[in-house]
């Protein structure tokens, strides 16, 4: 049994991760440490558990083997580090820091303690994605000159995301780093490496200090083009994938949850193909991790350029202008 401390509830997917805990065979909530003890507390007396106010306390417990991280963006480094150093392994919301001084940081101290990292990056696993990779495998679209995925919600617009959500000291930025997280690792995934550069346009509807309508343009050496769009003021907007090549074209998007392709390899047709195979989710690979001794290379490959995209995009917003990937390119 692989007895986990969860740590902190700030995040709005913290409750789904415990239930992962709880319902998965192999896995157990022993206690609870919170940023904000109150809320902390509140969360350890329904789930029956310990709540404990110091995170150096809970750390050195000889009933946490790893530990769930959901406290704000801003201190994961500070709450992984400190885990890391203390054995533990360690599975976290997405991003793994906002900066890439932070993210080199927590994967040296995860490196030298062995302990398995894996970060929630749930659309990687979904079938809608599997499918895609296989279409890219096969050479359907040919090469590919434009990929577009955009993912919205109308959080900030009818107010049902925490108020914290917008404080820029806890989250490092809006819209783009936490729902587009999903759109930008999933372009530079069908893209297959990192850009050349990146430029960002942030927008701010309802007037929060944080964006809440967001584009990054992510440009290759080869010509081709990465659209990533994410929002907190958009009604109805449909979660869409677009990728465009010099062989074929693939369409995905809700309401009808579809992938559509044409190519000139498949007589010039639009073809509906089914889902692929929706894979385990984040927390049963890492529980997988911990217990055969593997490593989840991909995930931690993919987590780490979306940190360096994504303080990119923050920059670029900030400052006006392009930002240079080239160092980073693959």
């Amino acid at each position: 049994m692989i007895r986990i401390a969860k740590l902190s509830f700030w995040h709005v997917h913290a409750w789904e991760y415990t239930g992962y805990a709880n319902e998965h065979p192999g896995t157990q909530i022993t206690v609870v440490w919170d940023e904000v003890p109150s809320r902390g507390q509140e969360a350890a007396d329904k789930l029956g558990v310990p709540f404990v106010s110091s995170l150096d306390e809970v750390l050195a417990r000889e009933d946490v083997d790893a530990v769930i991280v959901d406290a704000p963006t801003t201190m994961h480094a500070e709450v992984m580090v400190k885990a890391a150093k203390a054995g533990k392994h360690i599975f976290t919301e997405k991003v793994i820091a906002p900066t890439a001084a932070e993210l080199d940081e927590i994967l040296k101290a995860v490196q030298e303690a062995g302990v398995k990292l894996t970060v929630s990056l749930p659309r990687l696993n979904d079938g809608y994605t599997t499918a895609i990779r296989e279409v890219l495998e096969q050479g359907l679209l040919g090469k590919l000159t434009l990929v577009h995925v955009r993912l919205a919600h109308d959080g900030a617009l009818a107010n049902w995301l925490p108020e914290h959500f917008y404080s820029a000291e806890q989250t490092a930025g809006g819209a783009l780093i936490d729902l587009g997280c999903h759109p930008m690792y999933l372009t530079r995934l069908f893209l297959g490496g990192m850009p050349e550069s990146l430029t960002a346009t942030y927008g701010h509807v309802t007037g929060r200090e944080v964006e809440d309508n967001a584009v990054a343009v992510l440009s290759y050496a080869d010509g081709a083009i990465g659209v990533v769009e994410a929002g907190f003021a958009s009604k109805h907007s449909p979660f869409q994938i677009e990728l465009f090549g010099t062989e074929g074209t693939l369409l995905y998007g809700n309401p009808d949850d579809v992938i559509s392709v044409r190519s000139t390899k498949l007589e010039e047709q639009w073809k509906e193909i089914p889902l692929g195979t929706k894979l385990p989710n984040a927390f049963s690979q890492w529980v997988g991790h911990i217990e055969n001794g593997t490593e989840g290379e991909e995930n931690i490959a993919l987590a780490s350029d979306l940190t360096r995209l994504l303080e990119a995009a923050n920059r670029s917003a900030a400052e006006g202008k392009r930002i240079d990937l080239a160092g980073a390119a693959q």
